[in-house]
């Protein structure tokens, strides 16, 4: 019998295990009545009005962020903007098959697209600072990362916005997927002729959107909304046959440019980990390098100065290229003193890296420099101001002959610590009373604004 209980016991302690797990992981527990949540995005769908001009202020907003290079301010641009509606629309389009939610959510995502590049050009036009700074370049190709952010942001997004209780997540997911910048970027890219930074960044954008609406259709499906009922049989088929050949237009190509984006991005790794390898040389040095990534025929171009590498050298690196898993991949190497290597290049570059390795020992003087102008300035104001206290004090102690005032410091070696003590010196032609010491003592902490002072009377 106790043979036979011990099967039953565990099979409970496992379903119990189960059960736990499937109420915590529930969604949906305090989901909003799903009609409510379909009316939610679809209010958040239509670009018109408040909603355009808020777009285009936060579009000017967002591309002073990425002109003057500053996170905080594109944060901010991302927090106001309202792109997630018409791509969260998308998706729900597709998940209860409404056709006409779907090429509503197309025509304002095309709006808000055109409107945002258009305003982005316009202000990169006329800005006096044109230079691409570090926060506009890091939005002019996707890679991996991007994918999985804009993945797993709509995901957080749908969930959040099907819930009661509305939370903060749908604009945490605009920042964290970063629909805004791509955009300003591909507005850059017009505005300085520079068709790399235009279509690097739509080509993101495109990316962002598409899995934030995959997300949103995972979820709505998962859920089981309510698909939209049609009165006419023939014209739901046909409805839903579009829907399907819509989802499936946009998968596909989205899956494979993801695809190809986790391909270049273990390419790179690949490279970084083969240059840090084979590159490491005591009398060379690599100045520059340039990675052009290819599925076919891949390039790696490297700028070395010093010590020239060897032919057989050459040949055993390359050979080495097949270790890291670099196939379709050539090495071309460029050495000072080559016919084909840019002597001005190689001056900038080895400028910059100076400059660079010096950056911060310059900054670093410079604090100090500033530093001892502030103790100077600090000192010379406390020499005129021991005159200016010297001769007030005499007006009310004409006995006073001698004066001088400074700061201290003091070891306190009960508690092993400094104190700063502001110490005075006094001579007088006769010795004053112990009331005139006291009240001169008042006098001088209250003319000073120091909590203590240390009166010596000669």
């Amino acid at each position: 019998m106790d043979e036979n209980k011990k099967p039953v016991s565990l099979r409970n302690k496992i379903l119990m295990i189960l059960i736990f797990f499937k109420d915590r992981f529930d969604l949906h527990e305090g989901k909003e009545d799903e009609l409510e949540t379909i009316d939610y995005i679809k209010k958040n769908v239509e670009f018109k009005g408040a909603n355009l001009w808020i777009l285009i202020f936060a579009i000017f907003v967002a591309s002073v962020g990425l002109n003057v290079n500053s996170t905080a301010v594109i944060i901010g641009a991302m927090l106001i903007s309202p792109l997630m509606g018409p791509i969260m629309g998308i998706g729900l389009a597709a998940g209860i098959n409404d056709f006409e939610l779907l090429k509503k959510s197309l025509k304002n995502l095309g709006i808000a697209v055109l409107i945002s590049i258009l305003t982005s050009t316009i202000y990169f036009s006329f800005t006096p600072l044109d230079d691409a700074q570090s926060e506009l370049l890091a939005r002019t190709e996707p890679t991996i990362w991007d994918v999985l952010i804009a993945l797993f942001g709509g995901l957080a997004g749908i969930v959040a916005g099907s819930r009661k209780e509305k939370s903060n997540a749908i604009p945490g997911v605009a920042i964290a997927t970063a629909l805004m910048p791509p955009l300003c970027t591909a507005g850059y890219g017009l505005a300085t002729g520079n068709l790399y930074y235009f279509f690097g960044a739509f080509y993101l954008f495109f990316i962002n959107s598409v899995f934030i609406s995959l997300s949103t259709y995972v979820i709505v499906r998962f859920m089981k909304f309510p698909k939209k009922e049609f009165m006419d049989r023939k014209r739901e088929k046909t409805v839903r046959t579009y829907i399907s050949i819509f989802t499936l237009l946009t998968i596909i190509p989205s899956v494979y440019l993801a695809y190809n984006i986790v391909k270049r991005t273990f390419w790179e790794k690949s490279v970084k980990q083969f240059i840090s390898t084979e590159f490491d040389l005591p009398r060379t040095q690599i100045i520059a390098s340039t990675l052009v990534y290819d599925s076919d025929s891949s390039v790696i171009e490297i700028s070395l100065i010093g010590e020239r590498i060897e032919e057989e050298e050459i040949i055993r690196i390359q050979k080495r290229l097949d270790a890291f898993k670099l196939t379709n991949t050539h090495l071309l190497l460029k050495q000072s003193g080559d016919s084909g290597t840019d002597m001005n290049l190689l001056r900038s570059d080895i400028l910059k890296d100076l400059y660079e390795r010096n950056e911060l020992l310059i900054q670093d003087k410079d604090q100090k420099i500033n530093l001892l102008e502030r103790e100077l300035s600090e000192y010379s104001r406390s020499s005129n101001q021991v005159v200016d206290l010297a001769n007030e004090a005499k007006i009310h102690y004409p006995n006073l002959e001698n004066f001088t005032l400074n700061r201290a410091i003091m070891a306190n070696l009960k508690d092993n610590r400094q104190d700063t003590l502001l110490l005075a010196f006094a001579k007088f032609r006769q010795n004053p009373s112990n009331q005139e010491k006291q009240r001169f003592e008042e006098w001088l902490k209250i003319r000073t604004k120091a909590d203590t002072v240390s009166l010596i009377i000669q």
